[in-house]
């Protein structure tokens, strides 16, 4: 549905299409075309930028010398809302709603869709890419632990954290390994093995997993687990066998979460900007690499504070008259880049005197004291900030400018945050 409006709103024509995006350009054109007719110079393009389609309106609009901007769905929601009191929704209604959205100003630039910002637009996909893979990663290791904690829950007791031990996963492979088909995971097999040749079985399966050797003690505690009889036995066939290939699985998403990684990285290296987000103490490369990835140029954003309400983690206050209420954050804007700063905060909380020092003033002052969650947030809107800064001004990351001016920090050795 398109629909071609002047500044008030009123509709001065309308018309459905029914084609593909790349045949959108008839639409613009025909666009202009009413738009001369009712004396207009030019048109300015809008939609919702739902999916990956509104790419190709853009650069249609760019061909034909259109402006092209952007309004966010849920403005144009809760908009809808607002006009009738209803949860109506049609084509016809959300593109006159659209143009009236756009025409009081309320809609955005989206970034240019040219060969200047081809190197953040690799980094955008490639991050979205790393997106998939952790979560096919996590959810592979929550279908080990939920069928082990079914057929046979001991073997998650022989290690502290069994999945962050590269010694138990490889014994735990070594095991899904003996047999084929229905017949993977046969404990007694492994078992008859003997200790001394399950541990050679498993130190080779650690070196070929990149290790150096295998911690003996839970490979002994794995060796003893074998003769458990605990967990529903008539299932253990059919739930080893799909452990196996779930094992694979999780092997594959690891070495190409390491590859995408990388990539990241190396794209960061294209306008040289690892070495000033990594001046920032406790923030990887990859980490920098996956705000970047949502945020795209941090030089399209007006200031430090518009990239914190981006990633919805600007406080909101609430005050009517005598009535102050508790300031909580927005909690809309990029819910991706929420994640991935609040991942960086747990690096830069070990290794960041700035932040660790920030963290603790908050967690323990007298007056409006926070929760270790709420503190968590503000070191992250921190990092949003100064990585900003880093970024635009291409400038190293200064200790003493991101204390405030203050080296109290370094009074007391950094500690971690619990």
């Amino acid at each position: 549905m398109l629909v071609v409006t002047d500044h008030d709103s009123k509709v001065l024509a309308r018309r459905t299409f029914r084609c593909k995006a790349w045949d959108l350009g008839s639409a613009l054109d025909w666009a202009a075309d009413r738009a001369s007719r009712a004396g207009f110079a030019g048109v300015t393009v809008a939609c919702e930028p739902t999916g990956h389609r509104w790419m190709v309106l853009a650069q249609l609009a760019t061909e034909r010398g259109m402006a092209f901007v952007c309004v966010q769905p849920a403005l144009s929601s809760w908009v809808r809302k607002t006009e009738d009191l209803t949860t109506d929704k049609t084509d016809e209604k959300d593109a006159v709603l659209i143009a009236r959205l756009t025409a009081q100003l309320r809609c955005y630039l989206p970034e240019p869709v040219d060969e200047s910002h081809a190197a953040w637009a690799r980094l955008r996909h490639l991050g979205a890419r790393r997106e998939e893979l952790i979560a096919e990663h996590v959810a592979a290791v929550q279908t080990i632990r939920d069928l082990l904690e079914c057929v046979w829950p001991a073997v998650l007791e022989t290690a502290k954290h069994p999945f962050r031990s590269a010694t138990w996963v490889a014994a735990l492979a070594v095991v899904m390994g003996r047999g084929l088909g229905h017949d993977a995971g046969d404990l007694d097999r492994t078992r008859r093995l003997g200790l001394a040749r399950f541990e050679r079985a498993v130190h080779v399966e650690v070196l070929r997993r990149g290790g150096v050797r295998p911690c003996l003690r839970v490979v002994r505690s794995l060796f003893a687990a074998l003769t458990d009889g605990a967990g529903v036995l008539a299932h253990r066939p059919a739930v080893f066998e799909r452990l196996e290939l779930t094992l694979t699985d999780w092997d594959d998403s690891r070495s190409k979460l390491t590859d995408i990684e990388a990539r990241m990285v190396d794209v960061l290296d294209e306008p040289d900007l690892t070495a000033l987000v990594t001046s920032i103490d406790g923030l990887s490369p990859v980490g920098a690499a996956a705000i970047l990835a949502q945020t795209g140029d941090l030089t399209r954003f007006t200031s430090a504070r518009a990239v914190v309400k981006h990633a919805g983690l600007a406080p909101r206050e609430r005050k009517s008259g005598t009535f102050t209420g508790r300031a909580r954050v927005i909690g809309a804007g990029r819910p991706q880049l929420r994640v991935a700063a609040w991942w960086a905060v747990w690096g830069c909380l070990q290794t960041n005197r700035v932040y660790a020092a920030r963290y603790r003033h908050l967690t323990s002052r007298e007056n409006n004291r926070l929760t270790p969650t709420q503190a968590q947030t503000a070191v992250a809107a921190a990092i949003l900030r100064q990585l900003y800064a880093v970024v635009v001004q291409q400038r190293a990351w200064d200790p003493v400018i991101a204390g405030h001016g203050t080296t109290r920090w370094k009074e007391t050795p950094s500690t971690t945050a619990a």
